[in-house]
């Protein structure tokens, strides 16, 4: 398994530091004060995480936001000498054993349904690809397991400290989801910090994460993924499947270089924001960065019974989900401005107008690429669709587009606009 993934099998161990160092344990609901601890001994961290089993452990990308840009989240005091507001983010960790059952039917339902299934015997290399993004929807999920972080600070001056992080136990789904405080430091942003977890080692392919800290102001760019920047065909089930499970995933042409011109002229932070599950982080994420900029990848939690329940998992409920995890964003960030991406497949039209009319003045641009190399479109591509999504939504900030060409232009407009401002 490539290293660059989050999701490596561990087998028990630990790094065996103990060093001046800070421990946080905070969640959106409950305040918790921060605890600042000198020496702790390492003996006291056994019962946090029992690493006794080959457990497979993610971490998932995040974002950190100050303190000052969302007023709901709880404040941490600081020290005199301490002028600049913690950092917060969410972290969400999963945790799995081995598949619960054997793969090879399963990888015989996808390829008979997506007409493969006489070719199986010829072609190893899609059996096997199959079989790869498939195994983590059968991962057995690991309940009430709680484990700790710990995150390497730059090294600043007279200070040198490693803080030490206790997330809850995990759900009932293998998930462990909260807001973690950090200390105030002067961490600037635009850092890239590394956690990892504890006992796992800080070796090369340890598990861990990227948390990149942004500030309250400048641009996010809030991008869905699937036929927005990469082939799903999301409107078709052995679409989903194929374009999914059997292929090589391919960048939506002409994307690629439209972001990157994007991200060169508004110097925006990135949240990828999309309705396909959990399971398939670390194939999109390794998807992202080998055609995009980094950024946090948010997917939903979700579970699957059998091939039907996977397709729904893409056009079930997207609008009600894309909008939730959009207030959350919201109250990450709510001086940034935003330019959401998505497509006309499912509800990204619906979900970013409604999300526009109830934040007046957060969303500055709204692109929906329109999808025409998908079988009855005709409804959803409807200049009624568009007006009735957009309603009260003026016309200068949406675009339907059919080629990323024509957006440079306004790529360079926005950019020329904050220049005068």
């Amino acid at each position: 398994m490539n290293h660059s993934y989050p999701a490596l099998h561990h087998k028990n161990g630990d790094s065996g530091r103990c060093t001046v160092e800070q421990f946080v344990f905070a969640n959106d609901s409950v305040p918790r004060p921060l605890v600042r601890l000198r020496w702790w001994s390492w003996w006291s961290w056994q019962s946090w995480r029992p690493w006794s089993q080959d457990y497979i452990v993610w971490l998932l990308d995040t974002i950190a936001y100050r303190a000052e840009s969302c007023p709901q989240t709880p404040q941490i005091p600081q020290t005199p000498h301490e002028t600049s507001s913690p950092w917060h983010a969410e972290v969400v960790a999963c945790v799995f054993t081995s598949p619960r059952d054997d793969i090879g039917h399963h990888v015989a339902a996808v390829a008979a349904a997506i007409g493969l299934d006489g070719k199986m015997g010829k072609d190893l290399e899609v059996k096997a690809r199959i079989a790869a993004r498939l195994q983590p929807f059968l991962y057995s999920v690991v309940r009430d397991h709680s484990m700790a972080l710990e995150v390497p600070l730059p090294k600043l001056p007279n200070n040198d400290i490693v803080q030490r992080l206790c997330l809850a136990p995990t759900d009932e789904d293998g998930i462990s989801r909260q807001t973690v405080v950090t200390s105030p430091h002067t961490v600037q942003e635009g850092t890239v910090l590394y956690p990892f977890v504890v006992g796992l080692g800080q070796q090369k392919g340890c598990v861990s994460m990227e948390t990149r800290l942004v500030g309250p102001q400048g641009w996010l760019v809030i991008s869905d993924i699937d036929d927005s920047i990469k082939h799903t065909q999301t409107s078709e089930w052995t679409g989903i499947l194929r374009t999914t499970f059997a292929e090589e995933p391919r960048p939506i042409a002409g994307m690629p270089a439209f972001y990157a011109h994007l991200h060169q002229q508004l110097i925006p932070a990135w949240i990828y924001l999309s309705a396909s599950p959990y399971n398939l982080y670390p194939f999109l994420r390794q998807f992202l960065r080998s055609f995009y900029q980094p950024g946090t990848l948010m997917l939903r939690e979700n579970s699957w019974q059998d091939l039907n329940s996977i397709g729904k998992m893409w056009t079930e409920g997207t609008q009600a989900y894309k909008e939730e995890r959009m207030d959350q964003i919201h109250r990450w960030l709510p001086q940034r401005n935003v330019l959401s991406v998505g497509d006309s497949t499912q509800s990204d039209p619906e979900a970013y107008g409604t999300i526009y009319r109830k934040y007046p003045g957060w969303i500055r641009a709204i692109y929906i690429r329109r999808v025409t190399d998908i079988p009855h479109m005709e409804r959803r591509n409807s200049e009624h669709r568009f007006q009735a999504a957009f309603h009260d939504v003026p016309e200068s900030v949406w675009k339907v587009f059919d080629d990323p060409e024509e957006m440079y232009a306004l790529i360079d407009q926005l950019k020329q606009e904050d220049s005068v401002e």
